[in-house]
């Protein structure tokens, strides 16, 4: 049953088809860095904000939904994906009962600031419940290359929509809640005009060292290292969250790989980062030297299919280890990289160590939303069928040259 004919069959949420229909027709709006600034802190309007987002938010949902509907049925029959798309369309009707609402009116703007706590709660889970259903489906039926294929374009782009409504909510409910955070005061929402970038490698680091230190009773050093010209401190307007985010899973995995693979060993070598401020980039490297992998696993550590990690443990392990237990830290923070159009990079070395790189833009201007949306490009993405490499496949077993192939 695909996910518009389960709505439809669900009296619940009765006419959210027609809804999806309506709003997908719509292109979301890619904001920048900039815009985001300007809007936060110079003419910071709550009206302006709810009139824009009533709007957007319904649209960037169902933009996603419409995509749902080409996930695999069996996929779709799981449980844990029943669930989530109730809570997409509880969501999605509970935004537009705000549409023909007075933007004057005080109250409708309380209730609406309110029905975005609420929705960004509901969706808290929407991660490891998604990942939970590709469980459920991966063991029950196996992984075809056509299906791998298309549920991993599907959850890079229904990841990466959730990442920037949580950002549009987190955006007006910090701005409009009347509170400034003591903690950061100078924030614009969850934004920093002047973000350390060196500060957030460090306290990425830290929490990443307590963990290590739990699970191994050592953890390797880090050396870090800043270039920039003139000599000084690497500051950008970013979303400190969403870099240390990056920055915590790219730190949790080249310690793991540095202890277990240097086990035997007195001293473990350090993890090194460089921070690097161009014109264009903002560029962090991060080596160690914890073995490496080989060349062709590398993009495997970006599938959401092939994940070789096991079930999480339900525990609240959120603060310590995000994602835990699923494998999908790697490919949610290279969307984290590329959601403001930067990116992450995986390089090893088999037999000495890895190197991970992430790219941002260093101009607040440049740094634009990269937004999903459905159209006829997205739907050939999900028709589109594995055909026969146009290159020769190594084969591991030689043809064996008899008489006639030396006689010639």
């Amino acid at each position: 049953m695909k996910f518009t004919q389960f709505l439809m069959k669900s009296g619940s949420v009765s006419g959210i088809p027609r809804q999806v229909e309506r709003f997908s027709k719509f292109s979301p709006s890619p904001l920048s860095m900039k815009q985001f600034i300007d809007f936060g802190s110079s003419n910071a309007c709550e009206k302006t904000s709810f009139v824009f987002l009533r709007q957007e938010l319904p649209v960037r949902l169902a933009n996603i939904m419409k995509e749902i509907d080409f996930l695999p049925d069996k996929l779709l029959s799981t449980p844990s994906l029943k669930l989530l798309t109730s809570w997409y369309s509880r969501s999605l009707l509970e935004l537009i009962e705000f549409l023909e609402k007075d933007p004057v009116d005080k109250g409708v703007l309380e209730s609406f600031t309110q029905a975005l706590v609420n929705i960004r709660n509901r969706h808290n889970d929407v991660v490891p419940t998604m990942a939970q259903g590709v469980v459920e489906f991966k063991e029950a039926f196996g992984v075809d290359p056509i299906t791998n294929q298309n549920v991993q374009y599907f959850l890079d782009r229904f990841y990466m929509s959730r990442i920037s409504t949580r950002m549009l909510m987190n955006q007006h409910t910090l701005i409009f809640d009347g509170a400034v955070n003591p903690a950061h005061p100078k924030h614009i929402g969850s934004i920093d005009p002047s973000c350390d970038v060196v500060e957030v490698v460090k306290d990425a680091y830290e929490a990443s060292k307590l963990l290590c230190e739990q699970y191994y009773l050592t953890s390797p050093d880090m050396e870090v290292t800043q270039v920039n010209f003139p000599d000084q401190p690497i500051h950008i307007v970013y979303v400190p969250s969403h870099l240390y985010h990056m920055l915590f899973e790219l730190f949790k995995n080249a310690m793991r790989a540095t202890v277990e693979t240097h086990e035997a060993s007195l001293t473990l070598p350090p993890i090194k980062v460089r921070v690097s401020l161009g014109g264009e980039d903002l560029t962090i490297k991060m080596s160690d030297r914890g073995g490496g992998v080989p060349l062709r696993k590398i993009e495997r550590l970006f599938s959401y299919m092939y994940s070789t990690a096991p079930s999480p443990v339900h525990e609240d392990n959120s603060r310590n280890a995000p994602l835990a237990g699923f494998g999908y830290g790697l490919p949610i923070s290279r969307l984290y990289a590329k959601y403001f159009q930067g990116d992450l990079q995986l390089y090893s070395m088999e037999g000495y160590g890895s190197s991970a790189v992430i790219y941002l833009k260093a101009l607040s201007s440049e740094s634009v939303e990269r937004l999903p949306v459905f159209n006829k490009s997205a739907l050939r993405h999900y028709q589109s069928t594995t055909e026969a490499d146009d290159w020769c496949i190594p084969s591991k077993d030689p043809k064996n040259m008899g008489k006639d192939d030396r006689a010639r």
